[in-house]
């Protein structure tokens, strides 16, 4: 992984954590999700036109991405609703690694090496602790973690649907430009249609933030099927899982959730581990 691709990933968790942030900061999760979900129909659109149309190829994968997508949003938003942010998200990003470690082997032929394995291993054992630091003191709620579970592997399912549909594509921009196209439509629709006519006094109080978390979205994945075109998949979705480092920071200042030392060894494990997957020797 070179150090532009690295750079590239790392930006994406930054941005990837705090759109996070943004849709459980909105009280209404319905509400949130429309708006970035919608929002990214809208940036889809926009860009559709200037952008490469993606490969016939590459249509099988974008299509079965954005189903898995839908579910991944369903599952997010019950997860932001039963459980903490800093437990919730990263329960439902750090299951992911390991499982698309996996898939990559079976269906990209994509075997990590000794350095890249021992890495992703040690990545996982930084991001499980910093869900189960959440833990402490209180009783596990099982519903919460199930859901968060249950999100981590559609996000490992859309991981390897999208890296291998993104190099079918011909280009990662017009392969994001659809995606957001096509999976963006479910959720507002759905909204449009429990809210009718009271539709827009419902989201008017969201709207600014609600826009601004779908930008941020777009953009966080957008670098991530970029860097899919560059590297293996498993240790691009190590590295993005970082964003687990700065979510729980996000919701140790802004949402008055505990952080800690546990947290911080945690935090350290996952940068050897990015380390190792980065050696190149």
């Amino acid at each position: 992984m070179t150090p532009l691709v690295t750079a590239a990933v790392l930006l994406a968790a930054v941005t990837h954590a705090s759109w996070n942030a943004i849709a459980h900061k909105i009280t209404d999760k319905l509400a949130g999700f429309a708006l970035i979900s919608g929002g990214g129909v809208v940036i889809g659109l926009a860009l559709a036109p200037f952008v490469a149309f993606p490969a016939a190829r590459a249509w099988p994968y974008l299509l079965g991405s954005a189903v898995i997508h839908i579910a991944y949003y369903a599952l997010l938003m019950k997860s932001f609703r039963l459980g903490d942010f800093g437990q919730a998200y990263p329960i439902a990003r750090g299951t992911a690694p390991l499982v698309v470690t996996v898939l990559a082997a079976v269906f990209a032929h994509e075997v990590p090496d000794g350095w890249a394995a021992a890495g992703v291993a040690l990545s996982c054992a930084g991001l499980t602790g910093v869900a189960v630091w959440g833990l402490r003191g209180r009783r596990p709620d099982w519903a919460a973690i199930g859901a968060a579970l249950a999100t981590g592997l559609t996000i490992a399912a859309y991981t390897v649907v999208d890296g291998l549909g993104v190099r079918a594509s011909g280009s990662s921009l017009g392969y994001i430009a659809w995606l957001m196209a096509v999976q963006g439509v479910v959720i507002p629709a759905y909204a449009v249609s429990r809210w009718r006519r009271e539709t827009v006094a419902v989201l008017r109080p969201f709207a600014g933030i609600g826009l601004i978390g779908a930008a941020l979205s777009v953009a966080a994945y957008a670098l991530v099927l970029w860097a899919q075109t560059k590297a293996e998949l498993a240790p691009i979705a190590a590295l993005r899982e970082s964003s687990i480092i700065v979510g729980a920071a996000i919701g140790a200042v802004f949402f008055k959730e505990r952080f800690g030392t546990p947290r911080i060894v945690a935090a350290g494990l996952l940068v050897v581990g990015i380390g190792l997957m980065l050696h190149t020797g």
